[in-house]
């Protein structure tokens, strides 16, 4: 119960702050995005962006105090499940329930790029082709959730979405 009143205090400190359209109801993608940059250490546009539209489970464009409540609590405190779905919401840009080769890609490359490997990133994505356990050229989740279940750390292999332990 503390917990959650915390998250609603932050919340409504964030919106008082915020002079956006927006205000009366919660806050826009700009503010959400400040706040998973000072907050979380988030630099990744393109995750902060698929983070945004994770939360925002009306897609209004706008966080409301109960989707930044159960958003942060999967965030910060979720089962492997959960984070598990969550994961695969961020990485599954199109929504259809799978997330194609295109889509991996697009989530690795801003990963993957960044790194100073030797690796090429296309093998990176060969790699994660290889938890394709059913061979249909995408992942279901329940190729992910097997995967993640086998390998704690592919959990954030497109790409990292959750908070690290600080």
């Amino acid at each position: 119960k503390s917990e959650v009143e915390c998250l609603i205090k932050l919340f409504d400190t964030l919106v008082a702050e915020s002079s956006n359209r927006f205000a009366a109801v919660g806050f826009d993608r700009n503010m959400f995005r400040d706040t998973l940059h000072s907050a979380f250490g988030m630099t990744d546009d393109m995750i902060m962006d698929r983070v945004f539209r994770t939360f925002d489970r009306d897609n209004d464009s706008c966080i409301s105090v109960v989707e930044w409540v159960e958003g942060l609590s999967v965030f910060l405190r979720g089962t492997l499940e959960e984070r598990m779905k969550y994961c695969f919401e961020v990485y599954d840009l199109n929504g259809d329930g799978y997330i194609s080769r295109e889509e991996m890609f697009q989530m690795l490359k801003n990963s993957l790029l960044k790194q100073p490997s030797e690796e090429d990133p296309d093998e990176g994505i060969k790699d994660l082709v290889d938890i394709d356990y059913d061979h249909d050229g995408k992942l279901s989740f329940m190729d992910f959730e097997k995967a993640v279940r086998d390998e704690n750390l592919l959990l954030e292999a497109f790409g990292p979405c959750l908070p690290d332990i600080k």
